[in-house]
């Protein structure tokens, strides 16, 4: 039996495979472990391309239809719908078993061998405060990978098998918080780890809590672009003919990479077309009517997440948008973006003090009467949202006593995953 770890990310995705007895990560894309989560249907070719290769054939102009952030339908109610590819009708689930068939295909083409047993990795909560759609969506992620080819499927949370790519790393036993900060979920738990005991199957015990909540990098891209980008569009802008302000509505579906393509139709185009001519700043009004007849969106959306990564190292920074206007920018800030995520950052902060005192842990990271542990010695951060400077700083001021550590911001899950299997499967 040959078995894989597979990180299904919001924003990457990565596979990793057992060989010569060591787990290893296949490189998917190019030659790189990491590859973009993304499809994109060519209509004149009538073929799909993945990952990096599909965003350039997107950003290249060919005739067709890109989707990134598939694992966000998974905690949505799309995950029960379909969509359309120009004329037909395809249910979203054909679309997600389309990318994990592809990973699985480009891994087994690395190994040199048929794929029989998968560790997925998923959330702690696909679903926030609703357990019986959490379960719909594993049991979903489930079908998917069965149907893909996978015989045996077992999950671990995203947290639980960084803590296994960390554990690799440590010297002696220790505490963590285990941080996985990605594309569309944040998940936490608070694990004991030892080197004397990493090659064991089962550590139930070793993990104290978890917690986790449906926030992540995409819902920051969200809020910059709100921000940012769509007062340059007309948000806020008012109407001639009413005391009222352009509909926010457009703006908060294209903000948002799952709801743009829902504004690509003659509907939605007639209604841009009457409400530029109702606007009293019709120069912003007419940049929006640009973005949906050219269908630039996604590319918009492409620029603001730039941004948001440059700001990581920056204090300032432009989003470029001259695709719609040539030499038109927005500038952006760290502290407006750490302002305009500081209600989400607030629920995080929460989140995590909900997991330390399941845990037994107080705010400080000192014990209480409930944990064998003297306190939390470590946070270790993953995910690529992890490098955002606030969600280190809240990190950092909820655990001062402990240090704070990164690993592969983007492949530890998938090397803990593959860790898992493993140990799982041998």
């Amino acid at each position: 039996m040959h078995a894989a770890g597979l990180d299904f990310g919001t924003s990457n995705s990565a596979i990793g495979v057992i060989r010569d007895g060591a787990p290893v990560l296949a490189p998917i894309d190019g030659g790189s472990a990491m590859m973009p989560s993304a499809i994109f249907f060519d209509f004149e070719e009538e073929r799909p391309s993945f990952g990096r290769e599909a965003i350039n054939a997107y950003v290249s102009g060919h005739d067709g239809r890109l989707m990134r952030s598939l694992k966000s339908i998974l905690g949505s109610r799309l995950v029960k719908e379909d969509t359309f590819l120009r004329t037909r009708r395809v249910p979203f689930t054909t679309i997600l078993g389309l990318v994990i068939g592809e990973m699985k295909k480009r891994a087994e083409e690395f190994l040199g061998a048929p794929i029989d047993a998968v560790v997925h990795g998923r959330p702690v909560h696909f679903v926030d405060g609703d357990a019986a759609a959490d379960r719909f969506a594993e049991d979903t992620l489930t079908q998917i990978a069965e149907d893909a080819g996978f015989a045996h499927v077992a999950f671990a949370y995203e947290p639980i098998a960084a803590a296994r790519a960390y554990e690799r790393t440590i010297a002696r036993e220790e505490t963590a918080l285990i941080a996985d900060i990605g594309g569309g979920t944040s998940d936490f738990s608070v694990v004991r780890l030892s080197p004397d005991r990493r090659d064991q199957a089962e550590r139930a015990s070793d993990i104290l809590a978890t917690g986790g909540l449906r926030l992540g990098g995409t819902d920051f891209d969200r809020l910059l672009s709100l921000d940012a980008v769509m007062p340059v569009f007309g948000l806020g802008a008012s109407l001639k003919s009413k005391r009222l302000p352009m509909p926010s509505i457009l703006y908060a579906e294209l903000a948002h990479w799952p709801s743009i393509n829902n504004l690509y139709n003659a509907r939605t185009l007639r209604e841009v077309r009457e409400l530029d001519a109702d606007c009293r700043e019709p120069q912003k009004s007419r940049r929006l009517l640009q973005v949906i007849e050219k269908r630039l969106g996604h590319r918009v959306a492409m620029e603001v997440e730039g941004a948001k990564i440059r700001l990581t190292e920056r204090e300032s920074d432009a989003v470029d948008l001259s695709l719609v206007e040539a030499g038109l920018s927005a500038p952006v800030t760290r502290s407006a973006f750490d302002a305009a995520i500081a209600e989400e950052l607030s629920r995080m902060a929460q989140c995590v003090r909900e997991t330390l005192a399941k845990a037994g842990v107080n705010a400080a990271g000192q014990k209480t009467l409930r944990l064998n542990s003297q306190k939390v010695d470590t946070i270790f951060v993953t995910g690529g949202s992890g490098l955002v400077p606030a969600v280190r700083q809240l990190l950092a001021a909820l655990l001062p006593h402990a240090v704070l550590r990164s690993g592969d911001d983007f492949l530890s899950v998938a090397k803990g995953l593959t860790e898992e299997a493993r140990i799982r499967f041998g």
